[in-house]
């Protein structure tokens, strides 16, 4: 049992909690008949024991949870008990905190939602932007203070906005902005406002008047939450990296406002730089700081001509979907991989105006001439080599035959980029999220690895002590409740002060992970983690328990059975 414990821990699957409860429980996972009267093993109840004092029957009136209820020693009064619990639970957990659990997970790693096969894909296909393109985040500072002169300038906004700075870690991906309410929130999978998430400006809006302005609840009503493209009628979803400096502008703006007391309507501000972002793209300007200085944009560029080389050589096809214009991804392009890289694409598509390429029927291809100049032929069919503008995915499967799951597409866009793909067309899905590799360093420390634990200790305090409901119990309850949200609040805070994990909630997954998951087969921080793998290797997403499953695993067995104090608590540490 010790070995499957430690061996988990080599392969890095799971969560930490969970790891932790592995290695620990399993040191001391040979019980005598003393240390587990009552359980069938492993702490499974057995009817034929006599139950000990204090332990339910089966059949028996229900405690909080199940197994047995904790008790008092004879003559203990509960506040001390419950103390006492507590303490020692805080040394198991930081003195059985096994060696080496930090750095179980590997940022340059593929994380798997689906099982997917490499070797069963034959054709490759890509994103050009934060895709095969990783931009530093010095392009996020020019297009806040473009914009933001466009807003001065053109929009006649106050001169006063030119004090403001990007603020870098600001706002992170996958937010929600209230546009009635000028809100920008974080909102988890169950479409739940986490608390201390929620800023009107660049402050945050007290939980109480959150709560109050959705009607005595944090819950957002799915009608009001987005359609299929992240855009509701009255909240918008911000999934690209290119959002960044959008939601920091939106920020600033209402702060500058809101401090000099100017009014404003929330419709025409949240429009005016919209659309002051979207010239920052449309018109070129974003393109023209890159192609003057790709070494300073443009990052892990030797990567990407090892990636595709890779796949060629393995006699894979390669194509490329983008939104940027022909002569800025030829540039890019040339400065990553050299002149010759369209020799690596099968087909190459500029200016698709994703979303709607997946959807809309309407638009054909047009061909482009080396130049970039458009050409008037119709197109029947779709040359290696050539240079295609526009079109639609329907004439793209028609012309090429490549259908379903022997096709793999890589986007950072879940919405714009693999929704469709997955969903109404059946490729398989690949999502780069560059964020993974910094959030994995934090996960990774000491720091979050302790704090994690204990909370999670200490919320299995809570849920098997909450039936001492007498005022000393009650207020040791409190304190714990206390230092619980103190606990979570410091985690929150290790990866962004303002808004956390683009992951997480406090418990539960985010609105941005649960499409994660939903949109992509696997997922990873940058196009070349598929370096790391063979290219027939096979992913297998890890099996994580569902709540109602947790009883049944290892990890949650074995701690039934520790020698240790309090055993069948150990079980709620999940």
């Amino acid at each position: 049992m010790a070995a499957l414990g430690m061996a988990a821990l080599r392969r890095g699957s799971g969560a930490a909690p969970r790891l932790l409860a592995v290695a620990v429980s399993c040191q001391s996972c040979r019980p005598k008949a003393s240390q587990c009267a009552g359980d069938g093993g492993h702490g499974q109840p057995r009817d034929q024991h006599p139950a000990a004092p204090g332990r339910a029957r089966r059949g028996a009136e229900p405690g909080p949870a199940a197994g047995s209820q904790p008790v008092p020693a004879e003559g203990a009064d509960t506040k001390t008990y419950l103390w006492a619990r507590y303490h020692e639970m805080k040394k198991l957990v930081y003195d059985l905190l096994p060696p080496g659990v930090c750095n179980l997970l590997n940022p340059a790693a593929i994380y798997a939602n689906n099982e997917i096969s490499l070797g069963d894909v034959e054709i490759y296909g890509f994103d050009y932007d934060y895709t095969l393109a990783q931009y530093s985040n010095l392009l996020h500072s020019m297009i806040f203070n473009t914009a933001r002169d466009i807003l001065i300038e053109q929009f006649k906004y106050p001169e006063g906005l030119g004090k403001y700075d990007y603020i870098p870690g600001f706002a992170i991906r996958g937010l929600h902005y209230d546009v009635q309410k000028s809100l920008l929130m974080k909102i988890d999978a169950f479409h739940y406002v986490q608390l201390g998430t929620a800023y009107r400006g660049l402050k945050p809006v007290p939980d109480e008047e959150v709560i109050e302005l959705y009607g005595g609840t944090q819950h957002i009503p799915l009608y009001q939450m987005s359609d299929f493209y992240g855009k509701g009628p009255s909240l918008k979803q911000f999934m690209d990296i290119f959002s960044l400096p959008e939601m920091t502008l939106l920020s600033s703006v209402i702060d500058y406002f809101i401090t000099h007391g100017i009014e404003f309507d929330q419709v025409h501000l949240y429009k005016d730089i919209s659309d002051a972002i979207r010239d920052v793209h449309v018109k070129g300007v974003m393109y023209k700081w890159i192609e003057k200085d790709m070494e300073q944009y443009i990052l892990h560029g030797d990567e990407i001509y090892a990636v595709l080389n890779r796949l060629v050589n393995h006699k894979k096809k390669l194509f490329l979907i983008t939104n940027s214009p022909f002569s800025f991804v030829d540039k890019g392009m040339k400065h990553m991989v050299g002149k010759n890289w369209r020799d690596l694409f099968d087909m190459v598509i500029v200016q698709a105006d994703k979303p709607n390429f997946f959807t809309d029927r309407r638009k054909p291809f047009r061909k482009l001439d080396d130049k970039g100049s458009l050409q008037w032929d119709k197109i029947n069919q779709l040359e290696k080599g050539k240079i295609y503008k526009e079109g639609n995915l329907f004439d793209f499967l028609r012309l090429t035959g490549w259908r379903g799951s022997k096709v793999l597409y890589f986007g950072d866009h879940l919405y714009s980029d693999l929704a469709d793909l997955m969903l109404r067309h059946g490729w398989r899905t690949g999502a780069i999220v560059p964020e993974l590799e910094t959030e994995i360093r934090i996960i990774n420390t000491e720091q979050y690895m302790h704090s994690l634990t204990w909370q999670q200790a200490l919320t299995g305090l809570l849920e098997r002590m909450q039936m001492y409901q007498d005022a000393e119990s009650k207020q040791v309850l409190l304190e714990w409740m206390k230092e619980r949200q103190e606990i979570r609040s410091l985690t929150k805070n290790l990866f962004n002060p303002q808004f956390g994990s683009i992951f997480r909630t406090f418990h539960n997954p985010t609105y941005f992970s649960r499409r994660l998951v939903r949109f992509s087969d696997i997922y990873m921080a940058s196009i070349s983690c598929l370096l790391n793998y063979d290219v027939n290797f096979t992913f297998y997403p890890r099996r994580t328990p569902l709540q109602h499953e947790a009883p049944l695993w290892m990890d949650q067995l074995c701690t039934g059975c520790m020698k240790t104090p309090f055993l069948e608590e150990m079980v709620h540490i999940r």
